[in-house]
C-alpha cells in the first residue's frame, strides 16, 4: 500500500520537474484526481476527468488487456495517497501504476539498477530516456513516468510494458 502512495508522490514530483515548475513541496504540487473513495473510476468518471485524452486511455486499456499483452488493471482506492490508482499486473506481477490527472494520465514504472541499461536501449521518445537518466533512485528503485495525452504516445508505453514483462 505504501508503494501506491509512493507512486503518487513520485509521479507528482516528476510532473512538476518535467514541466519546469520545480516544486517539491507536496502541498504545492499538483496531485492525482479521483480522490473520492466512494466514486469508483468507471468509464463515465474517467471520460469526464480525462477529457480529450480519454480516447488514448480507452485505446491503451483495450490494447494492454488484449491477448498480445494480457495485462490486468486493478483499480483500488489508497487511503495513504487519498486517490484511486490502477495497478496493472501480469501474472500477479506489477508492471506499472496508472494515475489520472486533469486531462491526462500517467504510467509509473520502477526498475532495479540492473535493468536500467535496457530501458535506455528501448525505442522510445528521447525525452523519456533523458528524463529516466536524470532521475535519482528512490532506495533501490529507479522510476520512469510516462505522461499520456494522446494516442501517439501509446507506442512508448507499450515498448516499456514489453520490456518490463520480459524481465525476470
Amino acid at each position: 500500500m505504501y508503494l501506491a502512495h509512493f507512486s503518487c508522490i513520485l509521479l507528482s514530483i516528476f510532473d512538476n520537474l518535467i514541466n519546469g515548475r520545480g516544486k517539491t513541496n507536496l502541498k504545492e504540487m499538483e496531485t492525482p484526481l479521483l480522490n473520492d473513495p466512494q466514486t469508483f473510476p468507471d468509464d463515465k468518471v474517467l471520460k469526464n476527468v480525462l477529457g480529450d485524452s480519454y480516447k488514448a486511455y480507452e485505446e491503451t486499456i483495450k490494447m494492454i488487456t488484449g491477448p498480445a499483452y494480457g495485462l490486468v488493471p486493478k483499480w483500488h482506492y489508497y487511503n495513504d495517497g487519498k486517490a484511486w490508482l490502477c495497478k496493472v499486473e501480469f501474472k500477479k506481477k506489477t508492471v506499472f501504476w496508472l494515475s489520472v490527472w486533469d486531462g491526462y494520465f500517467k504510467a509509473g514504472f520502477y526498475f532495479v539498477e540492473r535493468h536500467c541499461p535496457g530501458v535506455l536501449e528501448l525505442d522510445i521518445d528521447e525525452s523519456i530516456r533523458e528524463e529516466f537518466k536524470s532521475k535519482k533512485p528512490f532506495g533501490t528503485l529507479f522510476p520512469l513516468a510516462i505522461t499520456i495525452t494522446s494516442k501517439e504516445q501509446i507506442k512508448d508505453l507499450l515498448a516499456v510494458i514489453e520490456y518490463k514483462k520480459s524481465l525476470k
